[in-house]
């Protein structure tokens, strides 16, 4: 701990500090109170952590710690996200806030300070991964399919467009990408989740397996070798079998999980959601994003100003879309942005310079 007088500027970024542990103490409770078990523990353990640093600051700025300092926006806004929406979300702002460590290069904060810290963004690193798990499949889909419309829909416009037809032939275009694509992204969900439930459904065992366990040869044991197929290793697929048999020599039927299922990766992903709410989702997320290019033509505007509006909506949805992705995979939410609008923009001037070719060339 300091023993100097200390200067406006120190006395200023000391109650930012506190300002910050005591938002950060506050969301964690928030998120807390929505939660349970080891979970509910975990954070509440992480705001008295908040609460010992917060300490830290007060003992510094002694009468200086009045009135209470204010959050920055950023912390406000992780407060106000806590009390509305998912724990996954609020989670990988926390998780992406503690990445930067405050502490690491602050003279004034105690050595275990930026320690804790680092340890913080671990902690929050493995709290996030359970819902990015259950969120991934869903998420995955909805993304894809907005920025699938947004991109392709936008390249087809403005590829008809470089031809110099006029709006009405760009917007009858742009509507039939977006039917077609749509139903073309509908369709292949559909045909996905429904093959993948169909796998499953294949690798669970057949309703008369049980009933055949009470007539085996208990000298051979075949059983031995359904659970060796099933992945376990000879001595704990023997012993397995073993005692299921004399499970059924002594109560004359088997246990209900005597023969398990073949082990699959795919149980608690796509093959475990409806195809029809599956292919719903994805004709709806790629028509609304494949729908924003068209809007300029559908209110009337035509020729490079209806070009030029579609591809400044499309920009900032590819904006909206690559931040938010970036948020929940804790990376920088601008970068992922950006990323994703160059990638759009990029392959809308590629087929308008197309359609201007063509144009010149009179096939327009």
């Amino acid at each position: 701990m300091t023993t100097r007088q200390p200067a406006p500027a120190d006395l200023r970024r000391w109650r930012r500090h506190l300002a910050d542990e005591r938002a950060n103490i506050q969301v964690f409770r928030d998120v807390a109170a929505r939660r349970q078990g080891e979970e509910r523990d975990i954070l509440l353990s992480l705001a008295r952590a908040e609460e010992r640093h917060a300490g830290h600051w007060i003992e510094l700025l002694g009468d200086h710690a009045e009135p209470p300092p204010r959050a920055n926006l950023s912390h406000r806004v992780q407060a106000w996200l806590a009390r509305r929406f998912g724990m996954v979300f609020v989670l990988a702002l926390l998780q992406r806030s503690k990445s930067d460590n405050q502490y690491a290069q602050e003279q004034d904060a105690a050595t275990s300070m930026a320690a804790d810290e680092q340890v913080h963004e671990e902690v929050l690193r493995g709290l996030a991964a359970r819902g990015r798990l259950q969120l991934s499949g869903n998420f995955r889909a909805a993304v894809f399919g907005a920025n699938d419309g947004l991109v392709s829909n936008l390249a087809l416009i403005m590829g008809m467009a470089g031809t110099g037809v006029s709006g009405a032939v760009v917007l009858a275009a742009g509507m039939a990408g977006l039917l077609a694509g749509a139903l073309s992204m509908g369709a292949g969900e559909y045909i996905s989740v429904r093959s993948a439930r169909e796998l499953l459904s294949a690798s669970q065992p057949a309703t008369g397996t049980h009933r055949a366990l009470g007539e085996l040869d208990l000298q051979t044991n075949e059983l031995e070798l359904v659970y060796r197929a099933r992945g376990m290793d000879r001595d704990h697929a023997r012993a397995r079998a073993a005692d299921v048999l004399g499970q059924v020599a002594r109560a004359g039927h088997a246990p209900e999980d005597a023969v398990p299922a073949a082990a699959t990766d795919a149980e608690d992903q796509d093959a475990v959601l409806n195809p029809w709410g599956a292919a719903l989702a994805s004709f709806g997320f790629f028509a609304s994003g494949a729908l924003i290019p068209v809007l300029p033509y559908l209110l009337g505007a035509s020729g490079l100003v209806a070009a030029g509006i579609a591809m400044l909506l499309v920009g900032l949805a590819l904006l909206v879309t690559g931040a938010v992705v970036g948020v929940l995979s804790g990376a920088s939410p601008l970068a992922r942005g950006v990323r994703q609008l160059l990638i759009g923009y990029a392959a809308a001037v590629a087929t308008y310079l197309l359609g201007l070719a063509f144009g010149a060339a009179g096939i327009g």
